[in-house]
């Protein structure tokens, strides 16, 4: 692993009367003026500058003049889930009779809104089906609805293919033609922003002059954990969003569900962070969707009932503890693939193939492989009928969808189907162009990757004085953000002492530092440790690259540093 220095501007910005390094650490994740950092609604980018937003309100002030029934077709991560929850929870909000929600199952119907899936839809007898964190690819989808004499709303945030599906309306701010300053919204971020549009067209229409405007701004708690849980980049109106919604969590003003996720987590909601929303609330809540039916996390969402979200969101925790057991069992597997396998023989693209893997843990097993070997990684699952289904994760300065549509441009029957972004995709394709593909992908990233690339890399915002490991430096840390995508926590480095060491909950190694002169004794931890290394007796010098964290116990708070990477010195 290679600490670099963070990139800094030539000159910093004038961000306003902040600490050095609070302006530094803005300016070297792009910051360039103090009005990036207001965090009020009031900074959000206008609405009216998504293409397709007109047309898409008009469809759904005549479904609500008219009393239409209303389905969203959702998808089956957290992105999907809370989109279907903004969007039923807002429309109802809003006015709409009949609103319903329709999620496929993952390992029934796949992905987006396919002819299959229309035909369950049908079953519910609506007269606007609306899409969200889907449907951009839908062209098959789209068409079977509107055969079937449906209106169709799209919104979603994907890339999309070579032709737009032949919907109603469009909102997408990565659509051909759309001039929204912000590509980075996420899925549930786009119906919100639909909601916006629609609640300002019924104002305009009179819909509130002898009732109180709904505020659909409490919803942003959903927001919020759909954003930050879909890994989107938290550019400066995501960022908006995401505090918005952690500040409504922290005032005790978030949904039943996600405050007894939190209770089950053993997480106190006035404290919570950015951080939390993607390693706590989301893998739970994504649990559902990967193991079985993602309706259950939509419900405890959707639910005003204490006592049912606190069942259901029992129901989630054991979900994703059972995630968490297969998801290390497919790992165990994946290393023994490559374990006898020479470094100079390893692919710079890894596809990995098991048929008993799980269909539902394999992008976080191409994650977990990724950061591992710092390589781009897809993993693979039988996916029945002789198919097999891939989610591949990537490294930066690899635009991994972008990849697939050459090896698809290149080979033109391997590739049965495929999507996704920059950082994230997946892909269907038959179980005998495995080893073809696997070539074919691997030639792809040795075209734009050097061996350089693949070595694993951690940005440092620098080193700090012995007088900066203070409290109110790590509490003003931790709320300078909220922190995530392109817009990472503060991660320093340095030398220490290595004073005492300990394995805790089987490879977490808990340790006492002292600075490098020897004045201040520090607490540190680093989750997930390899065994083979750590404990070890004989190290007294370790560099570290960390987190300045502020750890509470029994209502004590101390300075604790978050390891990201330890190496004996």
């Amino acid at each position: 692993m290679r600490i670099d220095p963070r990139p800094l501007p030539a000159v910093l910005p004038f961000l306003g009367e902040l600490p050095p390094l609070l302006t530094r650490l803005y300016a070297a994740r792009g910051v360039q003026s103090e009005a990036e950092l207001d965090k009020s609604l009031a900074r959000l980018i206008p609405y009216q500058q998504l293409k397709g937003i007109d047309a898409a309100v008009d469809l759904l002030v005549t479904a609500l003049e008219q009393r239409q029934r209303i389905l969203i077709v959702g998808d089956f991560d957290a992105d999907g889930a809370t989109a279907s929850t903004v969007g039923t929870l807002g429309l109802r909000l809003l006015g709409a009779a009949h609103v319903d929600y329709l999620v496929p199952n993952r390992f029934e119907y796949g992905y987006g809104l396919t002819p299959e899936i229309v035909a369950v839809a049908l079953q519910r007898e609506p007269q606007l089906l609306i899409t969200v964190d889907n449907g951009i690819s839908s062209v098959e989808g789209v068409a079977a609805a509107k055969a079937a004499g449906l209106q169709v709303l799209v919104t979603d945030h994907h890339l999309p293919g070579d032709e737009l599906p032949a919907a109603d309306a469009i909102v997408n701010p990565n659509q051909p033609g759309c001039g929204f300053p912000s590509k980075a919204l996420a899925g549930v971020g786009v119906i919100f922003y639909v909601l916006m549009a629609l609640r300002a067209r019924l104002r305009d229409l009179g819909w509130y002059t002898h009732k109180p405007q709904p505020n659909i701004g409490d919803l942003l708690d959903l927001v919020a954990l759909g954003s930050v849980a879909d890994v989107v980049p938290l550019d400066a109106n995501n960022r908006i969003l995401v505090h918005q919604g952690l500040e409504r969590i922290r005032a005790g003003r978030a949904r039943p569900g996600i405050k007894a996720i939190l209770e089950v987590a053993k997480r106190d909601a006035a404290r919570i962070t950015s951080t939390d929303l993607g390693f706590i609330l989301g893998p739970r809540l994504n649990a559902a969707g990967r193991l079985d039916d993602m309706s259950l996390g939509i419900e405890c969402l959707l639910t005003t009932d204490v006592a049912a979200a606190r069942e259901m969101a029992a129901q989630l925790d054991g979900m994703n503890q059972d995630r968490k057991s297969i998801e290390q069992g497919m790992q165990r597997e994946a290393l023994a693939q490559l374990k006898d396998l020479p470094v100079e023989s390893m692919p710079f693209g890894l596809c990995l193939f098991d048929p008993e893997w799980h269909q539902g843990v394999i992008g976080i097993l191409a994650s977990r492989m990724k950061e591992r070997y710092f390589r781009p990684t897809i993993a693979f699952a039988d996916a029945g009928d002789g198919l097999l289904k891939g989610s591949g994760r990537s490294v930066p300065g690899f635009h991994i969808r972008d990849a697939l549509a050459v090896v698809a441009s290149q080979h033109p029957d391997l590739i049965a189907k495929y999507g996704g972004h920059a950082m994230a995709a997946g892909l269907t394709l038959h179980e005998e162009n495995f080893p073809l593909f696997a070539e074919a992908f691997d030639a792809e990233v040795r075209r734009q990757l050097r061996e350089e690339d693949l070595t694993g890399r951690l940005l440092s915002d620098g080193t700090l004085a012995v007088e900066e490991f203070h409290l109110e430096l790590a509490r003003a840390l931790r709320h300078a953000g909220p922190w995530g995508q392109h817009f990472p926590e503060p991660l320093f480095h340095g030398v220490f002492q290595l004073v005492e060491q300990r394995v805790v909950g089987e490879r977490h190694l808990k340790v006492v530092l002292k600075s490098e002169c020897g004045s201040v004794k520090l607490d540190g931890i680093a989750f997930g440790v390899d065994r083979e290394v750590w404990p070890n007796p004989t190290v007294k010098w370790v560099e570290l690259a960390y987190k300045l964290d502020v750890n509470e116990f029994r209502g004590n708070e101390t300075v604790q540093l978050m390891i990201a990477h330890i190496e004996p010195r």
